[in-house]
């Protein structure tokens, strides 16, 4: 299928439509941010790029610490909100009934609302044009116990986690495979071992 050739531009998607906070338990601030992501495995290594006249950019450089919070269905509204809304202009924790929750390693709080919460400081910053990148070690992670499986292992397929692509709101839907799963081999099914054959009956054979 042909396809149109456009000048360089963000359409990437999908994005995390990730909650941000930042502040202090005592004057918490949230703001949504769809560009973060995963950038290493040891340090776990993310990032955020943030405009620097935002709100909220000065409560994290000063600090070094912010909190990327995964979202669900049941957030698409308050992810809405606060990306649209300036913590200058209103509380929007009281605004969007979140509640701010004590972290264990950085000093401004998660959302309790959040399914998965991640830790982060701040390691260098970038400016990069329109906005300044910051990259940051995820320093913990907060998982619901609701998410967890009788082994431990983290179903986050459970979580209804919340997408963004190009200006829409998605819920995540079927899973289609598993990591590796087209290089994975077939398991062979065992036939077990042979019935052994019944002894023959030596009154019918007797004459």
């Amino acid at each position: 299928m042909p396809k149109q050739s456009w000048k360089g531009s963000t359409l990437l998607g999908p994005l995390p439509a990730a909650l941000i906070t930042c502040g202090s338990m005592e004057k918490p601030n949230v703001l949504t941010i769809a560009w973060t992501g995963i950038i290493n495995t040891h340090p776990p290594m993310t990032y955020i790029s943030i405009r620097p006249e935002r709100y909220s950019y000065p409560m994290i450089t000063q600090s070094g610490e912010f909190v990327i919070n995964l979202t669900t269905k049941q957030l698409v509204k308050a992810v809405d909100f606060c990306g649209v809304r300036s913590g200058k202009d209103v509380d929007k924790f009281e605004v969007c009934k979140l509640t701010p929750e004590p972290c264990s390693k950085v000093s401004c709080p998660m959302l309790a609302e959040s399914p998965l919460s991640l830790e982060c400081k701040v390691v260098k910053e970038l400016p990069l044009g329109t906005h300044n990148m910051l990259l940051a070690e995820i320093v913990a992670v907060n998982v619901d116990e609701k998410l967890l499986a009788a082994d431990g292992k983290l179903r986050l397929d459970k979580a209804d986690l919340l997408a963004f692509a190009h200006g829409e709101y998605y819920e995540l839907g079927q899973r289609l495979g598993s990591f590796g799963y087209s290089v994975k081999k077939p398991v062979k099914k065992s036939r077990g071992k042979a019935k052994p054959k019944s002894a023959p009956d030596k009154r019918r054979n007797s004459k």
